[in-house]
């Protein structure tokens, strides 16, 4: 069977307080998986801390495990900057970031986007700008930004770009700028028209076709009530329908889920990230944990 990565969402948010979450990180890399990730906005639906503290504070108490942007919200930023936080991180963690770029979906609205004077609908250009300079500035190679020669030192080694999204322009940014097309809320039998699509662009821009990496929900350990609460919440932040939205969660025992991790590997996924659905992160942590080791 072909392998996949496993990883989850060290959800960054309000729910539990900042200080726990390079714990979060340390439990995951202790239980076996093989990545933790964070969310990415500046304000909107919900509070979010800064991704880039987040990590760092990872990368602290971690040593193996990957740290990823999920996703960052490129555009947002002066590109200079992102790019120094970016190598400065990778530099700590030892070169085990992995840059998930977006460009910041509509659940979050456009507040940030006026607080920082960058205009709404020029968010998508606006981040493919960015990803034109910004490996050269992390590798702290001689790059001109705005007539001028910047050279960022230190460098870092520059870190896998995943691009999140689901729309054809962000297939066509995976395609040219990334190592991976990294959509989200997406069904194992979804993948193969996903890699179709991604092959088709690719072939199209002749370049190589990046990995699919997918974005995912796991409720093992909850109740069926909290997974369809889960679902249901799904549904309405991101537009799903809910019959479609209510397929999304893996739950049940970790057989069955190491079932589901499968039919995400043998359908071309080769990473899968996991937000948790219910209370108990660090149990359903352990849990997805268990039902990988059923795969290796």
């Amino acid at each position: 069977m072909p392998t996949i990565k496993i990883g989850v969402s060290l959800s960054a948010n309000n729910s539990i307080a900042a200080a726990e979450l390079p714990e979060r990180a340390r439990h995951a890399e202790q239980a076996g998986l093989d990545s933790a990730f964070v969310g990415d906005h500046l304000a909107g639906f919900r509070p979010i801390l800064d991704s880039t503290v987040v990590l760092a504070g990872a990368a602290a108490v971690t040593s193996r495990i990957e740290l990823g942007y999920g996703t960052m919200v490129l555009a947002l930023r002066q590109v200079a900057w992102a790019a120094k936080q970016v190598a400065t991180l990778q530099q700590l963690a030892q070169g085990r970031v992995i840059l998930g770029v977006g460009i910041g979906g509509p659940m979050y609205g456009e507040s940030a986007w006026h607080a920082v004077g960058v205009p709404y609908r020029e968010r998508g250009k606006r981040t493919d700008a960015a990803l034109e300079l910004l490996p050269d500035l992390i590798a702290g190679k001689p790059t001109v930004l705005n007539g001028h020669e910047l050279t960022l030192a230190p460098g870092a080694t520059v870190p896998p770009i995943w691009i999140g999204g689901g729309s054809d322009a962000a297939v066509r940014r995976a395609v040219r700028h990334g190592s991976a097309w990294f959509p989200s809320m997406m069904t194992a039998q979804a993948a193969r028209p996903a890699i179709a699509r991604l092959t088709e662009f690719a072939d199209a821009e002749q370049r190589p076709v990046p990995m699919l990496t997918m974005g995912g929900v796991a409720g093992l350990g909850s109740d069926k009530s909290t997974v369809e609460e889960y679902a249901a919440r799904l549904a309405s932040t991101y537009g799903i329908a809910p019959e479609q939205a209510a397929k999304l969660p893996i739950s049940g025992s970790t057989r069955q889920a190491a079932d589901r991790f499968a039919e995400f590997a043998e359908a071309g996924v080769r990473h899968l990230v996991l937000g948790i659905a219910g209370g108990d992160w660090e149990r359903t942590c352990d849990l997805i944990a268990e039902a990988k080791a059923f795969l290796d």
